[in-house]
């Protein structure tokens, strides 16, 4: 999908908008709002993994079989698959630890699709990951949900 939608970003400066399947955001005020929504969907989601809520935390996430979060080299499908992975994984308030998020950038892609880049940081008891994550947004019935996850870590410093 982000090789397709890569060409298709490469391809729009010779292509006219009304020639692909979705528009762009019909003005800048509608760009910020789709920015304000898509921002409270992620703060909402640091404050719920702060408080150890992995079920808030899902609340990001389209509630849908074709949810996808890549991480390393492995694809998760559904966001119950998703969700049940975080709670393997974080099972624990000390393997949770404190989230933060840095840099955060937000660019509209259409009238109901989004792409959010940014940092992220785990503050642990005895180690501090972090890394990357692109988010692909949708506009769905409840509102802008997560529909496409790839996180990295940072190779750990020695």
């Amino acid at each position: 999908m982000l090789v397709l939608l890569a060409g298709a970003v490469i391809s729009a400066s010779s292509v006219p908008a009304t020639e692909f399947p979705w528009t762009a955001p019909s003005s800048k005020q509608q760009s910020d709002q789709f920015v304000i929504e898509i921002r409270a969907v992620i703060q909402a989601q640091q404050e719920a993994w702060n408080r150890g809520d992995i079920d808030g935390f899902m609340n990001g996430y389209a509630r849908s079989k074709s949810t996808i979060f890549v991480s390393e080299d492995t694809v998760t499908r559904g966001w119950q698959t998703v969700r049940d992975r975080y709670k393997k994984k974080y099972s624990n308030r000390e393997k949770m630890g404190t989230l933060k998020f840095s840099t955060l950038e937000i660019t509209p892609l259409g009238a109901d699709s989004a792409v959010a880049l940014d940092r992220w940081k785990l503050k642990r008891a005895k180690d501090q990951p972090h890394g990357r994550f692109t988010l692909i947004f949708r506009k769905t019935a409840d509102g802008w949900r997560i529909v496409h996850d790839h996180t990295s870590a940072a190779a750990s410093s020695p």
